[in-house]
């Protein structure tokens, strides 16, 4: 079973700026792509950005320019910079992992909450 561990949510005033971290561990698989989803409430699930292994990167056109989302494979991390935050960028972040243990399967974190307010 495969964990992923998020922190780094918080609040902060529009225009400043955030990093969260994911962590995976549980024992051995290979990573497909890791990436971040967030729920605003009252809202669907949406992509934010996404990093598969040995791919390119890819964002929602509301976060271009503003997010940036990296990785670290020696320790199955994931990353999102966020910076130039705005009051619309609230919600629920959620680390997602696909990641290949025979078959392939995909795991999510609990969630940070990031909330932007001055």
């Amino acid at each position: 079973q495969v964990q992923l561990v998020e922190s780094g949510g918080g609040l902060v005033q529009p225009g400043g700026s955030l990093r969260l971290s994911c962590v995976a561990s549980g024992g051995r698989f290979s990573i497909n792509a890791m990436a971040w989803y967030r729920q605003a409430p009252g809202r669907q699930r949406e992509l934010v950005a996404v990093f598969p292994t040995g791919g390119s990167t890819n964002y929602a056109d509301s976060v271009k320019g503003r997010f940036t989302i990296s990785r670290d494979n020696a320790k199955n991390a994931v990353y999102l910079q966020m910076n130039s935050l705005k009051p619309e960028d609230t919600a629920v972040y959620y680390c997602n992992a696909v990641v290949t243990i025979g078959a392939t399967y995909r795991y999510w974190g609990q969630g940070t909450q990031v909330t932007v307010s001055s």
